[in-house]
């Protein structure tokens, strides 16, 4: 064990490298080797205090025209900006994103912070033996969305998350940021939950932020309930997050959504964009009458909570 129990190793993360052509997405990766030891050691803790950025270049990142117009109209039920801006992210910081998907915050992120911080993307593991074929496909065209435009990705960091069998997402108590969007009733139903909440606290440094987005349950809802219906209880999401170390520091109602009566018959898929109810009907006026209803209630409500590791935390 080296400095403050942590495993001297060697930690090795894939890195998109623009000189190598699509023939096999999943090797157009340089391997980086980086020292945990000194990463960990040369990390300065910052105040406690969120500092609001400028959001400027927040939005000029949503602006931009390579943004996809499909994702650009959810924009209006995600709100990046108010978002991004609340967790507290700077041009320089440090990001992981915790299973990018399609990219649509990758978006967003990989070109805002190409120049001056690092965005990691955790994504799907190809290699774990726990990772089901849809899994490796999204994370095949993940790669090849990277890829196509590395003028925008060529800076990406990818790390495979799977548990138990990969777990480090970054560097442990490198960066300074973690963000997880809508992925909590997932881990939940794959009863692994707090060990990815220990998996966020790990890769924090001193001082960082998990910032978090979810479907949000009216209080008293079960673990049991998130699994069947997709929603979960913020004070569920708040006990495990303290069980990992981290503290509550702030909750704001950005993305809550009062029209969301949480009691649809397909769960929190029933609503935009997934129309889960909708989709089993015929086409016709019927399917047509449904899509209007769940559109006019819009995406689901949401807690969006920050939370911070302490600065006397220790790995």
């Amino acid at each position: 064990m080296g400095w403050l129990g942590i495993p001297q190793m060697v930690w090795s993360v894939r890195r998109y490298n623009r000189g190598i052509s699509g023939a096999a997405c999943l090797m157009n990766f340089r391997t980086i080797a980086i020292s945990v030891l000194l990463l960990v050691t040369v990390s300065v803790p910052v105040d406690a205090e969120t500092q609001t950025p400028a959001r400027d270049w927040l939005e000029a990142a949503v602006a931009g025209e390579h943004w996809d117009p499909a994702k650009r109209a959810r924009d209006r039920y995600r709100h990046p900006v108010e978002v991004l801006a609340f967790f507290g992210l700077q041009p320089d910081s440090s990001v992981v994103e915790i299973w990018p998907s399609d990219g649509w915050w990758t978006e967003i992120l990989a070109p805002a912070l190409r120049d001056e911080g690092v965005y990691y993307a955790a994504d799907f593991s190809m290699t774990a033996d726990r990772t089901p074929q849809w899994r490796k496909n999204a994370q095949k065209r993940f790669a090849e969305k990277l890829e196509a435009q590395p003028e925008l990705y060529d800076a990406v960091v990818t790390t495979e998350l799977s548990l138990p069998e990969r777990m480090t997402i970054a560097p442990p108590g490198s960066v300074d940021f973690v963000l997880t969007f809508r992925n909590v009733h997932n881990w939940i139903r794959g009863d692994y939950a707090p060990d990815m909440f220990r998996v966020m606290a790990r890769a924090l440094r001193p001082g960082g932020v998990l910032g978090l987005v979810t479907h949000r349950a009216p209080p008293g809802w079960t673990a049991e309930d998130a699994k069947t219906k997709g929603y979960v209880a913020e004070a569920l999401v708040i006990e495990m997050a303290e069980a990992a170390g981290l503290t509550l520091e702030a909750s704001s109602e950005v993305n809550a959504n009062p029209r969301d009566t949480h009691d649809h018959e397909a769960g929190v898929w029933t609503l935009p964009p997934g129309l889960a109810a909708c989709r089993e009907m015929a086409a016709g006026p019927e399917r047509e009458a449904c899509e209007r209803r769940y559109r006019a209630i819009g995406e689901s409500d949401r807690m969006t909570l920050r939370f911070r590791k302490p600065t006397a935390a220790a790995d």
